[in-house]
């Protein structure tokens, strides 16, 4: 008779058997020392390209290789001592416009001297002898524009140690604040402001304020968390006033009435700010000098900030906020060319060194401002910079009625010229 299966029945394994796990092969001395020889020769190798193309390789190109060469074990991941980055750099990119120098520190060769000029007798107050002015300069640059750790910029340009690297970066920083505070110039060059915003049809504009944000890594933040920064800038996009150091978890409205532009038009007995001509509108009109604001800031006579949406709505209403728009686009811009020349700033901060956090970033401001002075080209690349509107809280209470007159004036002057066009 035929069968359909077979009659015996399967194995049962036994639950208590233990599976054998596989052996891992045994490594021999000869297979070490093999594998040892490949990771020499492999370093010494890459040890040898970078010291040999370090000037002429991307910044970018030979830290990325720095740090895979760090992340091997000793002695492999040891660099061999040589001649400072800096020195062989200055003897061989002579020219004046080399390209390197604005790669390797963001600026021409002939504005890194200018700069130099301008900071070493307070390097040299701040710093000990062993750390020369233009050495402390070039690294406190490098480490700016590249954001490379301490110990890597100690070792490129010959520093003892990464104490004296960091010793270097904030002389260099405090020297910066210190000597160059003075290109923060609204309060000296109003008349250069207010006719640049003219030329893109805001009549006696005095400036665009708004808030970057710049993020911390750590508890006391939170997870997302940051330091806002309230700035007022041109129609170039110079940073004519910063505010730096305030917590995320502020309100912008708050943050706004502690600022020294605030007290300072507030006040009028110390400053005549903003207080200059006013200007004639074509229907008759006049308004003051003023300054754009976003949504966060309270509507004031020096202050236009959006219509909202509780506003009656017309066509002269959206061509304000049009240009409202327009102007806090300034501030966005120039806040994401900071971050993309000086990329450390593009990074998350760690929040055991936060209380350093706003001198840096105002140092950055400040280098951003002499750069463009001196002709510097601005960074093709922007980083964004600068909160969107919907992050910040919206201020909710009652406009100044002066301030919604002459919000109301200038909306219709702007609503008239773009009709004419």
């Amino acid at each position: 008779m035929a069968t359909t299966g077979d009659s015996s029945k399967p194995t049962t394994p036994n639950p208590t058997t233990k599976k054998r796990k596989p052996r891992k092969p045994k490594l021999t001395t000869a297979t070490a020392q093999h594998v040892i020889s490949i990771l020499n020769t492999a370093s010494s190798a890459a040890h040898s390209f970078l010291s040999q193309n370090d000037l002429y390789l991307l910044p970018s190109q030979s830290l990325q290789l720095e740090s895979l060469l760090s992340s091997l074990p000793p002695p492999f991941s040891q660099f061999p001592s040589q001649p400072s980055l800096f020195h062989r750099f200055v003897s061989s990119a002579t020219l004046d416009f080399d390209q390197r120098w604005v790669q390797f520190f963001r600026l021409s060769r002939p504005n890194f001297y200018r700069l130099l000029s301008l900071l070493s007798p307070s390097l040299v107050f701040f710093l000990p002898s062993t750390i020369p002015p233009e050495t402390a300069l070039a690294s406190a640059l490098f480490r700016l524009a590249h954001g490379a750790c301490y110990k890597t910029v100690a070792r490129k340009f010959g520093l003892d140690s990464s104490e004296a690297s960091c010793l270097a970066f904030y002389s260099v920083c405090k020297a910066v604040n210190d000597k160059l505070g003075d290109l923060f110039e609204f309060r000296r060059d109003l008349e250069r402001i207010v006719v640049g915003f003219g030329w893109i049809s805001l009549p006696n504009c005095c400036g665009a304020l708004g808030f970057g944000r710049f993020g911390v890594d750590g508890e006391v933040f939170g997870r997302n968390g940051s330091i806002l920064v309230q700035a007022l800038v041109d129609s170039e996009g110079r940073f004519l006033d910063i505010s730096a150091g305030w917590p995320c978890s502020m309100e912008p409205v708050a943050i706004f009435r502690q600022t020294r532009l605030y007290l300072g038009v507030e006040d009028s007995r110390e400053s005549e700010l903003l207080k200059g001509p006013t200007y004639m509108l074509s229907d008759g009109c006049s308004i003051p000098q003023y300054v754009m604001g976003d949504s966060c800031f309270p509507l004031l006579p020096w202050l236009l900030t959006p219509y909202s949406e509780q506003d009656s709505f017309g066509s002269a209403e959206r061509e304000f906020n049009v240009a409202h728009s327009r102007a806090m686009k300034l501030v966005s811009t120039a806040f994401g060319r900071v971050k993309a020349r000086w990329q450390l700033l593009a990074r998350r901060w760690k929040e055991d060194s936060l209380e350093f956090l706003p001198f840096v970033i105002v140092m950055g401001c400040v280098l951003h401002n002499f750069l463009i002075k001196w002709g510097e080209p601005l960074p093709e690349e922007s980083v964004g910079g600068c909160l969107k509107e919907e992050e910040l809280l919206v201020f909710e209470g009652e406009g100044d009625e002066t301030g919604q007159t002459i919000r109301d004036a200038l909306a219709q002057h702007l609503s008239l010229a773009s009709m004419r066009k």
